[in-house]
Formats: structure tokens, sequence, C-alpha cells
């Protein structure tokens, strides 16, 4: 390999990460996971990054509650009486108050939107965490391919979270939604 072949790989890399960021995060999220019960945090957490950044205005915002909301997902392997879907609600809604505090409910795709997905998705979370395996699994799964593509239209639209958050959330929403179907059905 010529060391121009070597740049043009660094570069595809560079290019590609939040993409390969999301392969190798859902593998490592479905790895001997039983049911989709096992990952219904992840949905959770779908919704807690971007109404995060809408809540603080800052697009930029949105990987560090990615790295909040893994912590309280990796926590409960440790902790098992902690409950990242509930914790995750309850910064939202405390980051939701600071928001409105903020005067950011203006742009309407922006926090009240956010808001009204987290309304939707933590709850989806509670029931699927709860729920017997194979309706666990659906849950999970269409949930996620739904915020999937929310994280297309953001993506598209520039909107709410930076592209390499959305980019990122596109590819583990949708591996880690085939592979909690795969693991539901096999």
């Amino acid at each position: 390999m010529t060391a121009v072949d070597h740049a043009r790989q660094g570069t595809r890399v560079t290019r590609y990460w939040p993409a390969l960021a999301g392969v190798a995060l859902a593998a490592m999220s479905a790895y001997g996971i039983a049911s989709g019960a096992d990952v219904a945090a992840v949905v959770a957490a779908s919704g807690f990054v971007y109404l995060a950044a809408a809540a603080l205005g800052s697009r930029a915002a949105a990987w560090p509650a990615f790295g909040v909301s893994f912590v309280l997902i990796a926590l409960e392997k440790v902790v098992p009486a902690a409950d990242p879907v509930a914790t995750m609600s309850a910064v939202a809604l405390v980051l939701a108050v600071v928001g409105v505090v903020r005067g950011r409910l203006r742009p309407g795709s922006g926090l009240p939107l956010q808001g009204a997905a987290m309304l939707v998705l933590a709850p989806v979370a509670l029931v699927a965490s709860q729920a017997a395996p194979v309706l666990a699994g659906l849950l999970v799964a269409g949930a996620l391919l739904a915020h999937a593509a929310w994280d297309v239209h953001h993506h598209r639209t520039g909107r709410v979270v930076v592209r390499s958050m959305a980019e990122f959330c596109v590819v583990l929403d949708t591996v880690l939604a085939v592979l909690v179907l795969v693991v539901t059905f096999a």
C-alpha cells in the first residue's frame, strides 16, 4: 500500500467513524441479550439525547448527553437496582424545565417536538423492560426503527443534534433493531 492509499483509507475511516461506532455499539449492546427487554433503555436514551440537545440549545450537547445515557445504561449492568430509564426520564424532565425557562420553546422542531418524542419513547422503554420476550422485542425494534427514521430526518435537515450524532444513531438504532428481531424470533 502506498502513502496515498493509506491517506485515502484514513479519510474513509475518519468520514465514517459515526457509522462504524454505531455498528460497534449495536453489536456490544446485543451481545448476550435474551430479549428486547435487555436493551429497552436504549429506546429511552434515543429520546433523551435529542431532548438534551434541544433543551440546552446546543446541537453539540448531544454527544455529552449520549455519554450520560451510556454511563446510566452501563451502571445497570453493575448495579441491577439502577434504573436507567427512570433516571433518564427524571433528568429529561429537569432539562425540559431548564429549556422552557431559557426560552427554548421555539422552534417547534426543537424542545416541544423532542419533549413529545421523549414522552413516547420513555414509556415504551418502561413497558418493554417488563414485557414478555416477544412483545418486548417488537416494542424495542419498532421504537428503534421509528427513531432511525427520526435520525435520518435530523441528519438531512441538520436540526437539533450534530450530524455525526444523527448518523451514529441511525446506524445504532437500525442494527440493534435487526439484532433484537433476530433474537426475538430465533
